[in-house]
């Protein structure tokens, strides 16, 4: 699972690729630190007083999660924009990944902020599109998409989803501050989100002796 990722690859083979560890989990365990390293993925590098101003916070606060973030590794000083009076910054990877399981039993609490941080960014992403939606170009409001598809798998075809999932996102255009130059004339940013949510313990009442209950078709809202 990955704020900025794209799958199948293996992350321990990619360069651009970071793979948690206890460490990096509980540096990341802020919502503001998250969207910060997204930020930086997605529009290249940049300043703390720059970065303060999209999420809203004041200078300081960006600053102080900033060196944080260096400390663990996410992000790094870019000497070649720096000066006296203004430090940037840049990502040092362009995705992390949350691939270890003994990792998340190791450190079950920042596992759960890691996860809630990243849901609180996606939420913030979802809504910032809505907001806009409105004044979108008709062409771009008609790719707007919000759908719920419930299934009943097993655990391996669970994760055979995910893979096809990821699958099909990889054949697309990645989204890099480098690949945005040669991108084709009308390409804009797209986020698309993927959520496998089990739901364990949600079992319907009508699930008794009669059997499990007809199965609705995905669902837009």
């Amino acid at each position: 699972m990955s704020e900025s990722s794209e799958g199948p690859y293996n992350p321990d083979t990619e360069a651009d690729a970071a793979a948690l560890d206890a460490k990096g989990l509980r540096a990341l365990a802020h919502p503001v630190r998250v969207q910060l390293v997204g930020l930086l993925r997605k529009h290249g590098p940049s300043t703390a007083t720059r970065l303060a101003e999209r999420l809203g916070v004041n200078s300081g606060t960006a600053s102080y999660h900033l060196r944080q973030l260096g400390a663990a590794g996410f992000v790094e000083e870019d000497a070649e924009r720096g000066n006296a009076r203004e430090r940037w910054w840049r990502s040092v990877h362009q995705s992390t990944w949350l691939n270890d399981p003994d990792l998340a039993e190791r450190e079950p609490e920042a596992t759960m902020a890691y996860l809630q941080s990243v849901a609180a960014t996606y939420t913030l992403r979802t809504q910032r599109a809505l907001n806009e939606l409105q004044t979108m170009p008709r062409t771009w409001r008609d790719t707007f998409d919000m759908s719920d598809w419930p299934l009943r798998l097993t655990p391996a075809e669970a994760a055979a989803l995910q893979e096809e999932l990821r699958a099909v996102i990889t054949r697309y255009r990645r989204d890099t501050p480098q690949g945005a130059a040669e991108a084709p004339e009308g390409a804009e940013r797209v986020s698309v989100i993927t959520h496998v949510l089990p739901e364990l313990a949600a079992r319907s009442a009508s699930e008794g002796e009669s059997g499990p209950a007809e199965a609705n078709g995905a669902e837009t809202s």
